[in-house]
């Protein structure tokens, strides 16, 4: 909460496979997400990939190279990974505590407007400046982006344009906006608002929330795609 108390401007990035992997393709994203001022893991395959790379032994490396299913049984100490709807939760928390106001931008029609009220119930004094949604949105966001200022103050803004496109719409957008820190948070808003079950705690934890998610939203199949290639990539990294 420093950050809210300076006069610079932030934003958060929450990084996972598909993240790294499309940056490998796509420069503008990977150079978003070398400049955010703070990247958080949100993904316990990150965990897995940290520690193969680490390994100087190639016959370690091709041992502990199944625990990317199940990287949580890996020897500590574990890597720090912490969800992107935990995060905006307790972004929240705070903010309600210490008095700074927050606001919701995108997701599907009628979302977002029930996540911050699921969300001021639960913290009571959270100040909300701004809970429009919308999930279509070019780079520049000129109406979007209109939107917010018109909003007034924002202390934290949390963007739901989708992967990719909420981060570099941030990026090009925040020095503009009437906002301190900026984050991206993909699906949180259908979560949060019960449009989408979350994942019992127990799979998150083993990290099977991706699988979960791929039994209710069978069209994610794109994403356990990019889950595979990573896996590879990691295997013919070379040792560091």
């Amino acid at each position: 909460m420093t950050w809210l108390k300076g006069r610079n401007k932030h934003y958060v990035v929450t990084t996972n496979v598909e993240f790294i992997m499309k940056a490998q393709k796509d420069s503008r994203f990977k150079e978003v997400l070398n400049n955010a001022d703070l990247a958080v893991p949100d993904s316990l395959r990150l965990g897995w990939a940290n520690f193969e790379l680490n390994q100087k032994s190639l016959l370690k490396k091709i041992i502990f190279w199944p625990f990317f299913l199940f990287p949580v049984l890996l020897p500590k100490p574990h890597f720090p990974v912490v969800g992107g709807v935990y995060l905006l939760e307790k972004l929240c928390q705070r903010a309600a505590q210490e008095g700074f106001s927050v606001g919701f931008l995108g997701g599907k029609e009628g979302v977002v407007k029930k996540a911050a009220q699921k969300l001021q119930k639960k913290y009571p004094g959270l100040k909300l400046t701004i809970a429009e949604d919308g999930p279509v949105v070019n780079l520049d966001g000129n109406e979007v982006a209109g939107s917010v200022h018109s909003s007034g103050h924002t202390d934290i803004l949390f963007v739901a344009f989708g992967q990719v496109k909420q981060e570099k719409w941030i990026a090009k957008n925040l020095p503009h906006l009437p906002v301190k820190v900026a984050m991206g948070v993909g699906g949180s808003f259908d979560e949060i608002s019960g449009e989408v079950m979350s994942a019992p705690g127990w799979i998150w934890n083993l990290g099977f929330k991706w699988l979960f998610r791929l039994i209710l939203q069978p069209w994610r199949i794109t994403r356990f795609k990019a889950l595979v290639k990573f896996v590879f990539l990691i295997l013919v990294s070379p040792r560091v």
